[in-house]
């Protein structure tokens, strides 16, 4: 069986590496061509997420590059269209949400290619998204739907996918995150996160600090809410350092709203460039407190019994909230520092790891496509 697996987006990358690792090892039945579509393509955003993953080199490399939603998924379908008639796979697999997952999914369907989806059936039933459209045409065509919780099979039973086609296997995510983590705590981060000239003197220790991550539109595009959340975390950093790896379109986004003098005086307020998976993982594992408007690191920390507060109205992984350490607080900034404050003080939310995130979900989707040879 030829199967084309797909990456274009950092949270693509922790998805399909075991994916990957679990193919080879059935170099017998399955030929697998790895296929990066470029979506993300600088270093920091890209490539060294294929040296800390094991990746190898892809074996077709699109580059695509960057522009808007309907330019980026167009350039990928045409290259990819080109991938496929010069060396036509039996399976597409695709993983998560980005437009690199639709394009692909949308050029395999037409060409009568069966596609594979790697964390089907989440649903935020917010369409204001671009990623919720990415996942419902891509769960819309897909053949099989390899789904990481209940709640998303029950979304495509709602929405009337057949049960044969739903495989409940766990979560690819946590494969990685399982498989990386002793690898990631090994490293040594001490003085390493450059603050305008100065660096973090002190040692990155256990419930330390708090890690940030924001890049959503909903967040950063809008110049009265990025200014009220930069407010909050000059705010918090006055009682505990706060460590932000900051994505470069917030960075931007500072710099054209004229924010980044807020900055300046917030000295326990740490800004690094975007990290390596394993040196986001190290501070992820160690942090007291994750404040956070993307999708994985709910679910990350969910595992990692890390209390998460996440900056948006509605999430697609609500087992995260029924189950594990994640709180939805919005962007409300009173909202968001009340909720912080009462973790500092002691009203953490405990939680369980939900059923298959047990680092084997990738073998389960193997054992699925082995069945269907």
């Amino acid at each position: 069986m030829k199967i084309d697996l797909i990456v274009g987006a950092r949270p693509n990358y922790m998805k399909a590496a075991p994916v990957y690792r679990a193919l080879k090892k059935y170099p017998a039945k399955f030929h697998v061509r790895l296929v990066h579509t470029g979506q993300h393509y600088d270093e920091k955003m890209s490539h060294i997420f294929f040296r800390e993953l094991e990746l190898p080199q892809p074996d077709v490399y699109l580059g695509v590059g960057s522009g808007r939603h309907g330019e980026q998924t167009g350039k990928i379908m045409i290259e990819y269209e080109k991938a496929v008639l010069s060396d036509k796979p039996n399976v597409v697999l695709v993983a998560g949400d980005v437009n690199s997952t639709m394009a692909c999914s949308l050029v395999a369907a037409k060409l009568h290619i069966k596609v594979g989806h790697i964390e089907g059936g989440l649903r935020s039933g917010d369409w204001s998204m671009p990623e919720e459209i990415n996942r419902i045409v891509t769960d819309r065509i897909a053949d099989y739907l390899f789904t990481t919780s209940k709640d998303a099979d029950e979304n495509l039973l709602a929405e009337g996918v057949p049960p044969d086609k739903i495989f409940l296997v766990g979560n690819t995510m946590i494969d990685s995150l399982n498989y990386y983590l002793p690898k990631a705590q090994q490293l040594n981060l001490d003085g390493k996160y450059p603050f305008n000239s100065s660096t973090l003197s002190r040692p990155i220790e256990k419930n330390g600090f708090i890690l940030v991550t924001l890049h959503r539109p909903s967040n950063v595009d809008d110049g009265q809410t990025l200014q009220a959340l930069i407010k909050v975390l000059c705010q918090i950093q006055e009682r505990i350092p706060v460590i932000f790896p900051m994505h470069p379109r917030t960075r931007k986004m500072l710099s054209e709203f004229g924010l980044n003098g807020m900055l300046e005086s917030a000295r326990n307020l740490i800004i690094t460039e975007p990290l390596g998976y394993l040196e986001f993982l190290k501070l992820e594992a160690n942090a007291f407190l994750v404040l956070t408007d993307s999708g994985g690191i709910q679910e990350e920390t969910t595992v990692l019994g890390i209390p998460c507060l996440t900056l948006r109205e509605n999430t697609e992984r609500p087992i995260t909230i029924w189950e594990g350490t994640n709180e939805l607080v919005g962007s409300n900034p009173q909202k968001v520092l009340e909720r912080t404050y009462a973790i500092l003080n002691g009203e953490r939310k405990t939680g369980k790891v939900p059923q298959y995130w047990d680092g084997h979900a990738a073998e389960r989707i193997v054992e699925v496509l082995l069945s269907k040879l």
